[in-house]
């Protein structure tokens, strides 16, 4: 009997691709609706981090890395928000991007600043593949260039 790829467990990196993607969502519904933080991350634990919701299966997702992005996110947006304006074009003001490209672009820099063990390629490359998820284009672009600044500016390094 051979195995076929939905019999294999999740390798550790693709639970954390999915905690990434999970948490962008869950910062996404704090933005629009409010949410707070304790309730958005118990609500993606007991509902939808590996669970069915409503017809859709959502991936496994490493809990704590997902815990720790949206928490870190919370905690730190004062000193992320500024980091992603001073890499934003002169024109472009962070209020001004969609609320999905801000979640994935706070996830992004967040990462950047205190996941020092995760090699900038892996950042830039999730962010950039969640925000294809969701957008076309530019938007993909607009992440890959400003992770790729802000990487620079944090860790004296780019993308490779």
């Amino acid at each position: 009997m051979t195995n076929t790829p939905s019999d294999q467990p999740l390798k550790q990196a693709n639970q954390r691709g999915a905690a990434r993607l999970a948490a962008v969502q869950a910062l996404y519904q704090m933005d629009i609706g409010g949410t707070g933080v304790l309730e958005v991350v118990a609500e993606y634990e007991m509902h939808r981090l590996g669970q069915e919701l409503d017809g859709d299966t959502y991936l496994k997702a490493d809990a704590s890395w997902f815990r720790s992005i949206v928490a870190g996110v919370v905690r730190d947006q004062r000193k992320l928000d500024p980091l992603i304006g001073s890499a934003l074009q002169d024109d472009w003001a962070l209020s001004r991007l969609d609320s999905t490209v801000r979640a994935i672009l706070r996830a992004g820099t967040f990462e950047m600043l205190e996941r020092k063990d995760v090699p900038v390629a892996v950042i830039v490359t999730e962010y950039v593949e969640i925000a294809k998820a969701f957008f076309g284009d530019d938007e993909p672009k607009l992440v890959n260039a400003v992770l790729d600044r802000i990487a620079r500016q944090v860790r004296g390094e780019p993308r490779k």
